[in-house]
């Protein structure tokens, strides 16, 4: 009878969770139930698994709606028919097929319409929905009896549950609560109402009640068939044969000819990837990154995939298992509680090229990107409620950044603020993971319906949780700048030296002197992943200079150790090795390599199976966890029950069991899997190599790419560190994005905010076509630009090969723009070059460049920074020589890079910050809470710093005591 249930999937509609929502059928007694959410099905597969647990039957379906208007509900008989239903939501989604009143022609889905919206005919598979409210009806119309069933609407368990419903449904109309009307909510009686009242309902019409069982008995839908693609070639056999020759042939390419060690485990890896039957998952993978690398587009294998010899030898990942000491069972083991997947990182600019060919090798109707939903926060709660209750924004504002100091307040902030926490955890709207994409065997509707963003590629409604308990193998197509630089850098080489670089050649790279020399001296600016302060201060604390060290530190500077305190003591156990004493014999047998601190992922699951006794299943579902990669509370508490009785049983001491729980509760949310820290140590190598030797491209490409830690004047300041010389932006000789021409570095167009693409376009195809601009004349000639765009060319600097100041140039334009305005003829003024009119004696200097650039660019190219201040003071010690002055009192100059705010045990905020000298060298500072509160920062600029220098393992930085900000010489535009 309950054939019409909403979960809250159907978004800004239902109020019941899944469980919620079975659990409260199964205490009422009720034997069967569908989920029809509305214009989705997004919860089938977790209502299914829920709904076995307590010994419901479920039955799947969709509601269908246009507006706030019921049009008919579908069940499906089989899979056959939820795939219909799927199939038919997303043409709909994708605007290929219009939802109209009445349904399509089902083949296997029973469609029930409501009274209200009745067909003339009713087809054989269709039937007329009556609510217990309309019972009465009944004895007055014309449908045949075996055409009704009975529609009792489920979308809230009480009165409470549809007062929050009516608020969801005014964020979803983008209206006030008042302005609520009956047509856009449910009944208030949509309830999950006991059988006996439907029962009593409908005791004259007991055929109503018969067709209303026999209905849902007639649906029996499972998911027993493949999820993935099951093979690559088209034959296991086929597939099988396949791995193993591209396996031996990159295992002959990695190891060379007689490597027993590594051929043992290609063999070993061969048989249990045979046994699992995930050969064709590596063939597909081995596919994509080969199309790749025939595009000449550059990747990275990372996550645990990096565990495994054959994902190496295919070159799916550049990150060697033995070397490191990986063990496949991390990536694929017949006890591991999820599926395996490979991540692949891409350009940026190249990741949509990967997913096109993915979805038109294997086909629109077997590939998808898995969505995720967004589910209210209290803050995101409470923006949405304040509005629909009509707070201005202001007070919006003050209630979402101090809700408990509101509430004391006042009534409605109160109000609101409850209505905020019961909505916390309900889904907002459905969106798409990041990377993760799947490849099915049978077609997806089976599965899901697909939605259709704005990107236009196809999205599952479920997220990658589901598709996990479903047993899809996802692939993490990703996109990082990182990449993009180092592919483009590779380009620029290629283009301004004519070297070609394998980037690949990761052996040579680490054993590279001048490599070693940059992380040594922490000099990792614009290199992925290692290029942010803290960063930095790690390497030259550990004094890093080899692949392995920098393995770990990848890893340890993750905010789960720092935050222990471990991070420390890793670095003091690194440096004097003899000189602790590990917690338990335990950990020093599993942690002696990173000294018995949990620095990896696969640390954690050690430390869970040999030191708890935990089977390395339950591990994994406490690492995933603990790490945000696991749904289910009830699940996490049971295994840390058993962590903790374990333990015990074992014998531990109590302080020892709470303290290696505190630390791999404090780790584990934030830790990599050592493959994943070896697989971004690869590519910061790489990105390292490139700056060592040649450095100006390097930096280019960084530029180009847009990412990265810093601010774009940091990386142009890295580029005079290295020799470059930072040119402004030239009609003549920039291009659209930075340019290196020699050791010249062009600002790219891109940079001047303002400037518009067209302009930018016809600036660079005039100058292709024609040639080069002789003049301000033949530029306004030639490219017509409007007069803001001009003028704002002059300002940055672009016409400074006419050797013409700023001032003659403005008059000039005016007057250009002015005669072209006016010109019909196709002779000009200036044709001849000859200069018809007189301009005034005007005076400009290189301070008003510099504030010119500061307001275009962000940044002054033409003079330093410093050379702006009022003072000539530019500090007592520079950057570079800190360390000699360890435990002085000094004053120090520096412009402001970063800030990061820090808050310490006691809750009390305190700063973290980078400057640099008035020679472009960093250096740290730390700011205490009494600091912070006397001499806070005040915006970007340059700072007078008194403080005491202090050193950690040869790290020198700035205790600040005081603080000033300094004063820039005046504006002379202004005066």
């Amino acid at each position: 009878m309950y054939l019409n249930c909403h979960s809250y999937h159907s978004l800004l509609y239902g109020t019941f969770s899944i469980e919620r929502l079975v659990e409260k059928a199964a205490s009422l007694g009720i034997r069967s139930l569908a989920l029809t959410d509305i214009n989705n099905s997004a919860g089938v597969a977790d209502f299914f698994r829920i709904c076995h647990k307590h010994h419901i039957k479920p039955v799947a379906g969709m509601e269908f709606r246009r507006g706030d208007k019921l049009l008919f509900i579908g069940l499906a008989k089989n899979p056959e028919g939820f795939s219909e239903l799927n199939r038919f939501q997303s043409l709909i989604n994708r605007r290929e097929r219009e939802l109209k009143d009445t349904a399509p022609v089902f083949q296997q889905v029973f469609v029930v319409y409501p009274l209200e919206n009745l067909p003339g005919i009713l087809r054989e598979n269709e039937r007329a929905g009556c609510r217990p409210s309309q019972a009465g009806k009944l004895l007055r119309t014309k449908i045949p009896e075996d055409k009704i069933v009975v529609l009792q609407p489920v979308t809230f368990e009480n009165q409470a549950d549809y007062y929050l419903h009516k608020n969801l449904r005014a964020v979803a109309h983008n209206t006030l609560i008042d302005k609520v009307t009956p047509g856009m909510t449910a009944a208030e009686d949509e309830t999950l109402v006991p059988p006996q009242e439907l029962e009593k309902a409908f005791f004259r019409f007991p055929k109503v009640l018969e067709n209303s069982h026999k209905l849902l008995e007639q649906c029996a839908l499972h998911f027993d068939f493949p999820k993935n693609r099951e093979t690559f070639t088209g034959s296991h056999e086929k597939d099988r044969t396949l791995l193993e020759k591209l396996a031996r042939k990159g295992l002959l390419f990695r190891y060379g000819k007689n490597n027993p060690t590594a051929a043992g485990r290609l063999e070993k890896e061969l048989k249990v990837i045979e046994k699992l039957g995930f050969a064709a998952y590596f063939l597909i993978t081995h596919n994509i990154v080969t199309f790749a690398r025939q595009q000449g587009i550059y990747h990275v294998g990372r996550g645990s995939g990096a565990n495994s010899i054959v994902a190496y030898c295919l070159q799916i990942t550049d990150v060697d298992p033995i070397e490191l000491n990986l063990y496949f069972e991390r990536f694929i083991n017949p006890n591991r509680s999820s599926p395996p997947d490979f991540d692949l990182d891409f350009s940026w600019k190249e990741r949509e090229k990967i997913r096109q060919y993915i979805i038109e090798r294997y086909g629109r109707e077997h590939v998808a990107l898995l969505g995720t939903r967004v589910t209210f926060s209290q803050r995101s709660a409470c923006r949405e409620l304040a509005k629909v209750h009509g707070l201005p924004k202001a007070e919006t504002d003050r209630l979402v950044a101090q809700p408990e100091t509101m509430a004391a307040t006042g009534e409605l902030y109160r109000h609101i603020l409850n209505l905020a926490r019961r909505l916390e955890g309900i889904p907002h709207l459905r969106s798409i993971h990041a990377g993760g994409i799947i490849i099915s065997e049978k077609p997806l509707s089976y599965f899901t319906a697909l939605d259709l963003p704005p990107r236009g590629l196809p999205v599952t409604q479920w997220d990658m949780y589901t598709a996990e308990m479903l047993g899809f193998e996802k692939l993490d197509i990703l996109s990082q700048r990182g990449i993009g630089h180092i592919q483009e850098a590779v380009e620029i080489i290629a283009e301004t030296t004519g070297v070609q670089i394998n980037i690949r050649q990761t052996e040579k790279i680490k054993q590279d002197e001048k490599v070693r020399e940059l992380l040594r001296r922490g000099e990792t600016i614009g290199c992925f992943y290692i290029e942010s302060p803290a960063m930095r201060s790690l390497l030259r604390k550990l004094h890093c200079d080899n692949y392995l060290t920098l393995v770990a530190a990848s890893s340890i500077i993750r905010p789960g150790v720092a935050r222990s305190g471990m991070m420390r003591e890793y670095i003091r156990r690194f440096h004097n090795p003899e000189g602790f004493r590990y917690l338990h014999p335990v950990l020093k047998e599993q942690l002696s390599e990173t000294y018995g601190v949990m620095v990896y992922q696969e640390d954690v699951l050690k430390v869970c199976h040999h030191f708890a006794g935990l089977d390395l299943a339950d591990a994994d579902i406490l690492r995933r966890a603990m790490s945000g990669k696991y749904r289910g509370k009830e699940e996490f508490l049971r295994i840390r029950k058993k962590f903790f009785v374990k333990s015990r049983q074992k014998g531990h001491p109590e302080e020892v069991i709470r303290e290696v729980w505190r630390q791999i509760e404090s780790f584990a949310r934030y830790s990599f899997s050592k493959a994943h820290s070896a697989s971004y140590t690869v590519e910061s190598f790489q990105s390292l190599y490139l700056k060592a030797r040649y450095p100006l491209a390097f930096m280019v490409a960084v530029i180009n790419n847009f990412g990265g830690f810093y601010a774009p004047w940091v990386y142009f300041n890295e580029v005079r560190r290295l020799g470059g010389n930072v040119r402004l932006p030239c009609v003549n000789r920039s291009e659209e994005k930075t340019s290196l021409q020699g050791k010249d570095v062009f600002i790219g167009f891109i940079h001047l905010a303002s400037l518009e693409h067209k302009t930018v376009e016809k600036i660079l195809s005039e100058r292709k076509k024609n040639g080069l601009f002789q003049d301000l004349a033949d530029f306004v000639r030639r490219v017509r630009p409007a007069t803001e765009q001009l003028v704002l060319l002059i300002r940055s600097g672009a016409f400074r090969f006419t050797g013409k100041d700023k001032p003659a140039l403005l008059w000039e334009a005016h007057l250009l723009l002015k005669t072209e305005k006016h010109r019909r003829s196709e002779t000009s003024l200036f044709d001849t070059g000859e200069t018809r009119f007189q301009l005034p004696a005007l005076v400009t200097g290189p301070l008003e460049d510099a504030y010119d650039e500061l307001e275009l660019l962000g940044f002054p190219v033409s003079m330093s920074y410093f050379a702006m201040l009022k003072t000539k003071f530019r500090g007592e010690i520079k950057a570079r020589t800190m360390a000699l002055h360890t435990g002085k009192n000094v004053r120090m100059l520096g412009l402001l890079v970063t800030v990061k705010k820090v808050r310490t045990k006691r809750g009390q905020l305190m700063f973290m910050a980078t400057f640099t000298d008035d020679r472009g060298e960093m250096f740290d500072t730390v700011h205490f809470p009494d600091v912070c509160k006397n001499y806070p920062f005040r915006g970007s600029g340059i700072y007078l710093l008194r403080g005491k220098v202090i050193s950690e393992f040869g790290y020198a930085s700035l205790e600040v005591e005081k603080m000033a900000k300094m004063p820039l010489q005046p504006d002379p535009r202004e005066t």
